[in-house]
C-alpha cells in the first residue's frame, strides 16, 4: 500500500473535493456512506469539510466500498487530480474544483484557493450578521445566509433578507477574509474585511464594511459588522439550499432593544480627533487586539 506523508500531500491532497465527486457519482449520501463504513455520520462530515483526513484504515475501507460499485477502483486512484477522477467515473459528478474564476487577478485566486483548501471548512455554515442602519438612527439589521465552498474551490457567500440579496466570494488571506458581494437592490459592489480565526471552526467574525449607502446620494460609507454562526451545513446541497432560501425570507430589521449592549457599543462608536484625545480611535478600525472573532475546536472543547 502506498504511503502518504504527514502533511497530507499525495492522495489526501484536495480530498474533500475528491470525496464529494465520488459520492455524487455513486449517489452516496453522507448517512449512507457512514452506515456502510460503520462510522458515525459526523466522521464523514469532517472528511467532507476538510476538518480531518481519514486514517489509513478508514481510507482502505472507503476504497473497498467504492470498488464494489466501481470495479477496479484502488487506493492509487486517490492520487488522481479531481479532473482525472471525474473522467474515471464517466463525468457523472460535479465540475471539479479547477473551474476558472474570472474578473480577479489569477495569482489572487490561486492564493485564495490554496488557503481555502486548508482553512475554508472553518467558515462554511449558516450565518447571521448584525450591522448598523445607515439611515435609521440606532437601529440594526440582521442579514442571514450561507457560506459554502463551491466547485471552483472558493468560498461563496449568499446573504440577505426580505428581498435584499448579497452574493459573492470570500477570499481568505493572511489570517483575514476579504469579501466581495454584489447588492442586487443598489446594483453596486460591497466590500468586507473580516478577522479570521485560527481554530477549526469559526463561531463569530468581526470586521468592516465599505459600500454605498442607500440614501439619495449613494454616499460612500464604512461601518463595523459582526457575523455569528447559527448552524452547520449538512452536506446535502439541496437541503442546505432550501435552508438558505428560508433564511433569506427573514425580516432583516432587528427589533428595537434586541441587540446586546456590548454589540451595540462595538458597532456604534466615537472616532475622530475628539475621540482620539480621549484615548479612542482616530479612524474606524477592527484591530485584532479587540476583535470579537472567535473559533472552536472539533467538539467545542477549546474556544478562543
Amino acid at each position: 500500500m502506498q504511503a502518504w506523508n504527514a502533511d497530507g500531500m499525495g492522495r489526501l491532497t484536495n480530498f474533500p473535493a475528491k470525496l464529494d465527486l465520488v459520492m455524487k457519482a455513486l449517489s452516496f449520501s453522507r448517512g449512507r456512506l457512514a452506515a456502510d463504513l460503520g462510522v458515525d455520520k459526523s466522521v464523514v462530515a469532517r472528511w467532507a469539510n476538510g476538518a480531518v483526513r481519514p486514517s489509513e484504515h478508514n481510507l482502505a475501507a472507503l476504497t473497498t466500498l467504492i470498488a464494489g460499485r466501481k470495479p477496479g477502483f484502488s487506493m492509487l486512484d486517490w492520487d488522481r487530480e479531481p479532473a482525472a477522477l471525474l473522467t474515471l467515473f464517466g463525468g457523472e459528478a460535479a465540475v471539479p474544483a479547477t473551474e476558472p474564476v474570472t474578473g480577479l487577478p489569477p495569482v489572487m485566486i490561486e492564493q485564495a484557493r490554496a488557503t481555502t483548501e486548508r482553512r475554508g471548512a472553518a467558515y462554511e455554515g449558516f450565518w447571521r450578521t448584525t450591522r448598523p442602519s445607515m439611515l435609521m438612527q440606532h437601529r440594526f439589521f440582521h442579514d442571514h445566509g450561507m457560506i459554502r465552498r463551491e466547485a471552483n474551490g472558493l468560498l461563496a457567500i449568499q446573504f440577505g433578507g426580505a428581498g435584499l440579496l448579497f452574493e459573492g466570494l470570500m477570499l481568505p488571506a493572511e489570517g483575514q477574509l476579504f469579501v466581495t458581494v454584489y447588492d442586487t437592490v443598489g446594483y453596486t459592489p460591497i466590500y468586507l474585511i473580516l478577522n479570521g480565526v485560527p481554530l477549526p471552526k469559526a463561531s463569530m467574525l468581526d470586521g468592516l464594511v465599505m459600500g454605498a449607502a442607500l440614501n439619495a446620494a449613494r454616499s460612500p460609507s464604512a461601518y463595523p459588522i459582526i457575523m455569528e454562526r447559527i448552524g452547520d451545513l449538512t452536506g446535502d446541497r439541496a437541503a442546505d439550499d432550501a435552508t438558505c432560501a428560508d433564511l433569506l425570507k427573514r425580516d432583516p430589521l432587528a427589533p428595537e432593544g434586541s441587540v446586546p449592549d456590548h454589540i451595540e457599543r462595538y458597532l456604534i462608536r466615537d472616532i475622530g480627533p475628539a475621540a482620539e484625545k480621549a484615548g479612542g480611535e482616530l479612524f474606524l478600525l477592527a484591530p485584532v487586539a479587540t476583535s470579537l472573532s472567535r473559533g472552536e475546536s472539533v467538539g467545542g472543547r477549546l474556544t478562543g
